[in-house]
């Protein structure tokens, strides 16, 4: 086996490993970049949740105090008590 051959062997052997490495680090970010976006989705939504929660409790306190009247609270009609039905320019507090 000649020099050359040699040393193209080894090239060749280094330029594999080289883009064997690159792939799986990039499979590793892939992943890592994948878990964080769910992660963050999934926080919004939680977030998204306790709005409506909180505003559907806020409602029903006002049905129970017989004083308020549950057109006026928030500006909001009484109707809108199903998570369902809130639309997102209510949930501001």
């Amino acid at each position: 086996m000649s020099d050359f051959e040699r040393n193209k062997d080894q090239v060749q052997a280094s330029v594999q490993a080289g883009a064997s490495l690159v792939g799986r680090v990039t499979m590793i970010i892939t992943d890592a970049i994948g878990s964080i976006a769910k992660e963050v989705g999934d926080f919004v939504t939680d977030g998204i949740e306790m709005r409506e929660a909180a505003k559907a409790a806020r409602l029903d306190e006002a049905r129970r105090s017989p004083e308020n009247d549950l057109d006026s609270i928030d500006g909001i009609e009484s109707d809108a008590t199903e998570p369902d039905r809130i639309e997102p320019d209510e949930l501001n507090g």
